[in-house]
This record gives structure tokens, C-alpha cells and sequence, in this order.
């Protein structure tokens, strides 16, 4: 997607849901804006933030996953330290919004489709279900270490079938990544798509199973971002010999416009 004539404009937050009970310093929230008025996104783009109350101390925005969108609201879902964001956004504050930015997961309606998410990962499926014309062709595998009802997940098992595996002793990553790999399996040999988005170390357990399987796997990448449009080339990340742009092989790429979405085969962590 072509980013360098992405619209800014201003929106309301409508509210800020806390979502179960916070875990140390974590905490869950569902941020609802007044809808943009844009006439298209794809499941797995992302927001640049910035509420008015950041003022001259912090200049630039704050990158969010578009959870979901719908005729009246925007909503993003994020896990934030203790108070980092409770008091920035207020309900009937106005934030500036740019986007919708980089690129969003592949959906093919009629091919097997297997979600994978760690954690807060699961943040840009909730859309994608939504958005998918042929639901019953998805199921998810959801593994998270805070409790379940700190997760939107109720939106999800609406609508497809979601196991969870929760981590809270070493043995559940044991379990986890036995699943993780009999899922791909199974998938590849069916030639299904798997879409996975979580944390790093999550991503590259299922990268390193869609190589060996011959999967078909798109990744989105957690990497830090700042301005969100390829302007401070701080959110790179190196293609592989299977990038399509001979010239870009084995070089860097800005993960917010050439991604967050990834092929599995074209990036190196």
C-alpha cells in the first residue's frame, strides 16, 4: 500500500473499555474512535495516534492495530504498563489519526485458513472474522499467558471454532509449540493458508514449522514503530532471496510500509 498520501484527520474517543483483571502492570484495553471517513481497510493495518494532550512533550504518534471497524466506531485493542495510557484517552477528547497503514493479511474465502495468535495478537483476527465472507473455512489457535477474559475472544468463538492454550508453568510452552507444529502440518499438507500475529519469539517458532513444512504463512511483525509512514527507518527488517524486488533482496525494509504483513519466507528476523 502506498502510504506517502495517507489521510490524517481528527477523531473523538467515544471510550476506553478495561478488559479483565490487570496482571502486575498490564492492563487491557478496547479504544473506541468515531469512525474515519475512509472507503476501504484490510484486516491487519494499523493506526498512528496522536491524542492533543501529548502537546510539544511527545512528538510522535503511537502505532495501533485496527482491531474493527464498523459504520459508527473504530476500535483498537492494546495492552499498555500501569497508567500509561488511562489518562491520555478521555472520553470526548479529540486524537489525530493517520491512516490506515501498511499492508493487511491475504484472504482467499474458499481456501482452508488457520489463525494463530500469542497474546495480544489476537487483536487484528477479530477483523479479520469479521470481514471474511466464508467463516466456516477458519479456526485459531490461541496461546496467551494472562487470563482468557483479558482477551476479546467472545467476538472471535462467535463465529469460529478457538482453542486456547494458556501459559502459566514451562510445560504449557511445551504444549504450545507441539500444537503449533501439528497445526502447520496439518495445514501445509492440505496447502491452507496461516496467517499468525504475537509476539516474536511466537512468530519465529511458526516460521521456523511453515520452512519446514513448505507452509504457506503470512507473519505480522511487532516491530517498534515511530512516524508509521517509511520516514525514520526505524522499524527495518531484512528480506530474504524470496523477496519479489530483486534489488531489495537481503536488504532492509520499513516494516510499516512494506509490512507489518510478511510472507513467512521473505523476512529475517
Amino acid at each position: 500500500m502506498n502510504t506517502a498520501n495517507t489521510p490524517c484527520c481528527e477523531l473523538t474517543v467515544l471510550d476506553l473499555v478495561p478488559f479483565g483483571q490487570h496482571e502486575g502492570n498490564r492492563r487491557f484495553f478496547a479504544l473506541r474512535l468515531s469512525r474515519p471517513d475512509w472507503t476501504e481497510w484490510k484486516p491487519g493495518q494499523f493506526i498512528m495516534v496522536r491524542p492533543e494532550s501529548f502537546g510539544l512533550e511527545y512528538p510522535w504518534g503511537r502505532p495501533l492495530g485496527i482491531c474493527l471497524i464498523r459504520p459508527q466506531h473504530l476500535i483498537c485493542f492494546f495492552q499498555v504498563g500501569q497508567n500509561t495510557y488511562k489518562n491520555i484517552f478521555l472520553t470526548d477528547d479529540k486524537v489525530r489519526v493517520w491512516g490506515p497503514l501498511g499492508n493487511g493479511f491475504a484472504m482467499e474465502p474458499d481456501t482452508p485458513t488457520l489463525l494463530l495468535a500469542g497474546g495480544m495478537g489476537i487483536a487484528p483476527f477479530i477483523g479479520y472474522v469479521a470481514e471474511h465472507p466464508r467463516a466456516w473455512n477458519l479456526t485459531m489457535l490461541f496461546g496467551h499467558t494472562a487470563p482468557i477474559d483479558c482477551y476479546p475472544v467472545d467476538s472471535i468463538n462467535e463465529r469460529i471454532p478457538i482453542d486456547t492454550l494458556r501459559e502459566t508453568v514451562p510445560g504449557d510452552l511445551d504444549n504450545l509449540i507441539f500444537s503449533l507444529e501439528e497445526r502447520i502440518k496439518e495445514y501445509a499438507s492440505q496447502n491452507g493458508l496461516i496467517l499468525a500475529c504475537g509476539p516474536t519469539p511466537f512468530l519465529r517458532t511458526i516460521q521456523k514449522f511453515a520452512s519446514q513444512y513448505h507452509a504457506r504463512c503470512q507473519l505480522s511483525l511487532e516491530n517498534k514503530m515511530a512516524c508509521g509512514v517509511g520516514g525514520c527507518l526505524g522499524c527495518v527488517v531484512r528480506t530474504t532471496e524470496a523477496w519479489p524486488d530483486p534489488a531489495k533482496r537481503g536488504a532492509p525494509v520499513q516494516c510499516c510500509t512494506q509490512g507489518p504483513v510478511f510472507w513467512s519466507d521473505q523476512v529475517i528476523f
